[in-house]
């Protein structure tokens, strides 16, 4: 934790208040609903409420102070001049209310993010398990029956695996999406009951001291046409052109450049709407991004998806996702389960 505080305070101009809850247990491992941390050359000092004193007061490095429950509004009347905010998650009137006393509010972007894109070994050591713990949880999917089961029964049936193979929570609500249903990226396990002869998107995940894996396999339930063992291997095509790619100082618009133009130059162009992938850390969805909107730019330590897929809308759908780690020796793949076109009962 230190030298996180070290680091983030080598790169501020002014004090830094920080309110995102994932920043602040990042950097003192302590969780709240409503506190601030201000990190200064002079020392960081951590603001709660009567709520979570007790544990407050347990946390080492920080000077506490107690606070009404209106936390902003105590900070305001509490602070004074220059203090840089995390603009990209204090609400409007959050900045109202930080302005409203003696501080001069300049708006940051990313510095704690930032820190959190390169994870350290122990947090790698997590995010490790995460995926050997989901990699267990598919070889056991695998083995459960599909067809005739609704996807928020499946859905169920991967919760109770994880339960089986020691995850200690899901790192999102997972998505099961068949048939047609597989060609939305974001389609939540419905009442829809699986047939043969057709895709089932499996995206999901767990959560290891508070770190997630996150990834994604997409079965069929019998024989398919050939547009779907197509699709298939045009996607896994592009995935590997995405790990190919990936490597310290690539920016994340060529990454996902680089499968993309897999998808692009068949007659599946355009049906892969979505980035390439994002990072992975305390949050399923974080910095680096990989995406044709990216502005960033991958280092060693970056634990990031690799998540191409094709979507024909109304029909079917396809997407093979990895975790994986930048390093300067080369990618490391956390994800074990195999990728080739698996067919379930």
């Amino acid at each position: 934790m230190t030298a996180r505080i070290e680091r983030l305070t080598k790169s501020l101009e002014e004090p830094l208040l920080v309110t995102n809850p994932v920043n602040i247990y990042y950097l003192f491992g302590f969780k709240s609903s409503n506190a601030a941390l201000l990190v200064a050359p002079d020392g960081v000092r951590l603001f709660t409420d009567f709520r979570y004193a007790e544990a407050a007061r347990a946390v080492e490095g920080v000077q506490f102070e107690e606070t009404r429950r209106g936390l902003l509004w105590d900070l305001a009347e509490r602070l004074s001049g220059p203090i840089g905010f995390e603009a990209d998650y204090m609400s409007y009137s959050g900045w109202e209310t930080l302005g409203s006393g003696s501080i001069q509010p300049v708006p940051r972007r990313g510095l704690v993010e930032r820190l959190r894109a390169v994870k350290d070994e122990q947090e790698l050591a997590a995010i490790k398990r995460a995926c050997e713990l989901t990699d267990e949880m598919f070889e056991r999917l695998t083995d459960e029956r599909f067809v005739g089961r609704t996807e928020r029964e499946v859905a169920r049936t991967i919760e109770r695996l994880f339960e089986e193979v020691g995850a200690p929570q899901l790192a999102f609500e997972s998505i099961v999406a068949s048939g047609p249903n597989s060609a939305r990226p974001h389609a939540r396990a419905g009442e829809r009951e699986i047939r043969t002869g057709e895709t089932v998107v499996i995206d999901t995940g767990c959560v290891v001291d508070g770190y997630s894996s996150d990834y994604t396999r997409t079965f069929v339930t019998g024989p398919v046409d050939g547009v779907v063992k197509e699709a298939y291997a045009v996607v896994l095509s592009a995935q590997q052109a995405g790990l190919d790619a990936i490597r310290p100082g690539i920016a994340g618009v060529d990454a996902d450049a680089a499968a993309r133009r897999i998808v692009d130059e068949t007659s599946f162009a355009g049906t892969f709407g979505h980035g390439l992938g994002h990072g992975l850390g305390l949050e399923v969805h974080e910095a680096p991004r990989l995406s044709t909107e990216s502005t960033d730019t991958l280092a060693s330590g970056n634990v990031v998806t690799v998540e191409p897929g094709i979507y024909l809308e109304g029909r079917t759908g396809i997407r093979i996702e990895d975790n994986v780690v930048v390093r300067d020796a080369g990618l490391e793949n956390f994800t074990g389960f195999r990728k080739d076109l698996v067919t379930v009962g």
